[in-house]
């Protein structure tokens, strides 16, 4: 039998998964506000010291697949406890270095280990946990995610502030073994785990299947310019704010992450909201609160671009969350290498807007970086929106 919400199995798997994942994705961003401190600390250009988000992502993406592909054939728990533990380690091994290319390598080295997690956790809750009861363990789950990237955001810019940023990796570091343990002694093992016999090709075509269907694509795309154009402002927030007219310390700029806290509830809400009005015109919605939002950080006043933050938070989420769910209802078989698509494009925006935004910024400033941000989500939507139209169409004449 699988566990349903009333067992208490079903609390041990949610809360191991949930604490997990809060680690795992503290981990990922965790360098976001340490930028500024990067580029003062090792003299390197603010395009290579924000390499230190996009190669996590890049070694992530790599793991998505090459560990996703292991926890098929291997079982689920042990790549969820090799994300941890392949997590913790860097963080005890980065402030010992005094090369930045040696810092990269190991962010490199954990971002691959921590896809561990991703890529085994929610075959794991689908597995074990039973159809009724799953909805709350992944929402959990999720919002884990989000909680634990805003976390891992805020607390390295408030110790970097107080102590030194080697004093918050070495706080990560500790937080990640209290995790660990907790996780090994309370994630069970699995019981409805078969593994798969197909080969890396099969799965690779499955794979790959979805790459001709055109309403995929477009949704795969829209994944990879939400992040795209939501990473790209978050990772050059500190040095604008750090500058006139706010010249914030960082301490105060780690705060204004708390924003990610709509992300915890906006998930959640889009899905009530899709039930009630219908998934494509709330995603449209979140979108065009998304860009507004952006377009409000462009204000002089703190106050104003907070709430801009705060909106930009809100509508990500609820666009996000709606687009991956609209993956799994397009997908008409292999919907699980459907929604690693989705996953890959996602994080594929994350690594782009991370490094590949910084010749902008440094070109245009924040006014040229946020006017990009926020329009292209929306022309984006335009475009989606009149290509769905026409295969649509086409497919009627076909009919």
């Amino acid at each position: 039998m699988q566990y349903s919400i009333k067992d208490f199995y079903f609390w041990k798997i949610t809360m191991s998964l949930a604490f997990a994942s809060f680690f795992i994705f503290a981990s990922m961003y965790a360098v976001q506000p340490l930028l500024p401190v990067f580029v003062e600390q090792f003299g390197v250009s603010v395009s290579t010291s924000s390499l230190s988000i996009s190669l996590t992502i890049t070694g992530l993406i790599i793991g998505l697949i090459v560990l996703g592909f292991l926890s098929d054939r291997n079982g689920r728990t042990f790549y969820i406890k090799f994300a941890l533990v392949g997590s913790i380690i860097p963080f005890f091994l980065i402030p010992l270095m005094d090369s930045f290319f040696m810092l990269l390598v190991l962010r490199f080295i954990q971002g691959f280990a921590l896809a561990g997690l991703p890529a085994a956790s929610l075959a794991y809750i689908s597995e074990e946990i039973d159809r009724r009861s799953v909805s709350v363990a992944m929402a959990l789950y999720i919002s884990s995610n989000a909680l634990g990237g805003m976390m891992g955001r805020v607390l390295t810019g408030y110790i970097t502030d107080f102590y030194s940023w080697e004093a918050s990796f070495y706080f990560l570091a500790s937080v990640g073994v209290v995790v660990l343990i907790t996780v090994f002694v309370m994630l069970p093992g699995s019981t409805k785990f078969e593994p798969s016999n197909l080969s890396f090709s099969k799965d690779m075509e499955g794979f790959l299947f979805h790459l001709k269907n055109p309403s995929l694509l477009l949704v795969f795309g829209l994944g990879i310019i939400l992040q795209l154009s939501f990473t790209g402002m978050w990772t050059y927030l500190p040095f604008y704010l750090q500058g006139p007219p706010f010249s914030l310390s960082l301490q105060f700029i780690s705060y204004t992450f708390f924003a990610y806290g709509l992300g915890v509830i906006g998930s959640p809400f889009a899905g009530w909201m899709a039930g009630k009005f219908g998934l494509r015109p709330v995603r449209i919605a979140g979108i065009i609160t998304m860009g507004f939002g952006v377009f409000l950080t462009l204000s002089g006043t703190l106050f104003i671009l907070i709430i801009g933050l705060c909106l930009s938070c809100l509508g990500f989420f609820t666009a996000h969350s709606l687009s991956a769910a609209s993956v799994s209802e397009q997908a008409t078989h292999h919907k699980g290498s459907a929604s690693s698509l989705y996953l890959v494009s996602y994080y594929i925006g994350v690594a782009v807007g991370s490094t590949a935004v910084g010749p902008l910024y440094s070109s245009l400033g924040w006014t040229g970086l946020v006017l990009t941000a926020g329009s292209v989500p929306i022309i984006y939507t335009i475009i989606v929106r009149i290509l769905s139209n026409h295969l649509a169409n086409k497919k009627n004449d076909g009919h």
